[in-house]
């Protein structure tokens, strides 16, 4: 995906030039005094869609503080005008994200019947729109990341001539959880201090944050303790196999979990699921419980 460059020494420069502090561009942009740090010292990116505003309290023009090489693609139109993807499922009308996450990810085009909202919403035409969403389908034409991050991966043993799962599986916890909220969470899409306030409740401790969740769901933190796993879990209604298992349990979890809301209760009567994790069929068999008349 085509992405804006941050330059973390010149956002400083400029935000001095501007004569403000670090605290004050926090306050601005609803975020900690740490993650205007981190932009700053390169630990760190701001989210795509916090560039406009931040840009704007700096007095810069967008293109001029974070250019793009590349033209636009859907998520970076979405970004430009200042949504996050939570933001449109009130914009599409839609109960989640998952129409416009999965257009963004390539993997399905947007129904007619959202472009002319979503144009709106961006700014832009609904031509302009469309070729966004075709560069969101076409091969990415940038070269490498220089850093060798990885985008997307599947563990492959040597020797394994087992099926393999699919390879666009969320692996990291950022990817696990945007692929709960936009494609798999059955209500309307929580927000990070709600996920947090969840998991705590659930847990009888305070575990999360509301900080500490954005820095999960965005990559800025990509590692949790088991107790932060097992809180993110609890919050999302998912096992916790889906936070700490390989890329071929979490395919079987996913699976299992569009097949429960999907309306499988029969699966748990009938006493099937022979190779689902143990957790997993726990799981399954909570939520048929509850889908049954007292």
């Amino acid at each position: 995906m085509p992405v804006r460059h941050v330059d973390g020494h010149l956002l400083r420069n400029v935000r001095r030039a501007a004569d403000l502090t670090q605290g004050e561009v926090a306050e601005r942009l609803g975020v900690s005094v740490p993650a205007v740090v981190g932009w700053e010292s390169g630990k760190s990116v701001p989210d795509g869609e916090k560039l406009p505003a931040l840009a704007d309290a700096l007095g810069m023009d967008l293109d001029e503080l974070f250019p793009r090489s590349l033209p636009p693609d859907l998520a970076d139109l979405r970004c430009d005008a200042g949504y996050s993807q939570y933001q449109t499922a009130a914009i599409t009308g839609t109960r989640s994200a998952g129409p416009v996450a999965n257009a963004e990810r390539g993997r399905r085009r947007l129904a007619e019947k959202f472009l002319p909202l979503l144009a709106e919403a961006y700014g832009v035409s609904v031509v302009e729109l469309l070729a966004a969403q075709e560069r969101s389908f076409s091969p990415d034409p940038r070269p490498p990341d220089p850093e060798g991050q990885r985008t997307r991966r599947t563990r492959i043993a040597v020797g394994d001539t087992a099926p393999k799962a699919p390879t666009d599986l969320p692996v990291t916890i950022a990817e696990k959880i945007t692929h709960l909220l936009a494609e798999t969470y059955a209500a309307p899409c929580p927000t990070d201090a709600q996920i947090a306030e969840r998991g705590n409740a659930e847990l009888s401790a305070e575990v999360l944050s509301e900080d500490l969740v954005r820095q999960l769901r965005t990559g800025e933190v990509t590692a949790a303790s088991a107790e932060v796993l097992n809180a993110l879990a609890a919050a999302l209604a998912v096992p916790v196999l889906f936070f700490s298992t390989d890329d071929s349990e979490v395919h079987r979890i996913i699976s299992g979990m569009r097949l429960v809301r999907g309306g499988m209760a029969s699966l748990a009567a009938r006493g099937e699921g022979e190779g689902l994790p143990a957790e997993l069929l726990e799981f399954i068999g909570g939520v048929v419980a509850g889908m049954r008349p007292n």
